[in-house]
């Protein structure tokens, strides 16, 4: 107890400092609806989960995971019946660095779709994870 009260900020500091590892530990920064590349895959080989790129067709083009579906997020709101097919199946959107996709996740949500996922870090978490990326559009 002596020690406590002859250092009571340093204790402080090493209180707070332990809360906030604990809450930022725990907090996921893309929310409830977050994956990792390790559960994307999962989430692919399981469920047959489909990807969906909402970066501009620019970035798409320089790279991007085979088999992704382009659709840029501010085209989100007219082209939402062609993935109309996917409404209750597994949706991950993937952008540059996760913040967007975690936007377009809440706005597909209010079109109907059920089972939305955002890729924590988005193309460079996928290329870090050594994913394959292709380069041009789809044919």
């Amino acid at each position: 107890m002596e020690f406590i009260q002859q250092n009571l900020l340093l204790v402080a500091v090493a209180v707070v400092s332990g809360t906030l590892l604990l809450v930022l530990s725990v907090h996921r920064p893309g929310g409830s609806r977050s994956l990792t590349t390790a559960q994307a895959t999962i989430l692919i080989n399981r469920e047959n989960a489909q990807l969906l790129d909402i970066r501009e067709a620019s970035e798409y083009v320089a790279g991007h995971p085979a088999d992704a579906i382009n659709i840029p997020v501010g085209s989100l709101d007219e082209r939402a019946e062609e993935l109309a097919s996917y409404k209750d199946n597994p949706l991950i959107l993937i952008c540059q660095s996760g913040m967007r996709s975690s936007a377009a996740c809440s706005k597909l949500a209010k079109l109907g779709f059920s089972r939305l996922h955002s890729l924590e870090g988005g193309v460079g978490a996928w290329a870090e994870a050594g994913l394959p990326l292709k380069k041009g559009s789809r044919k």
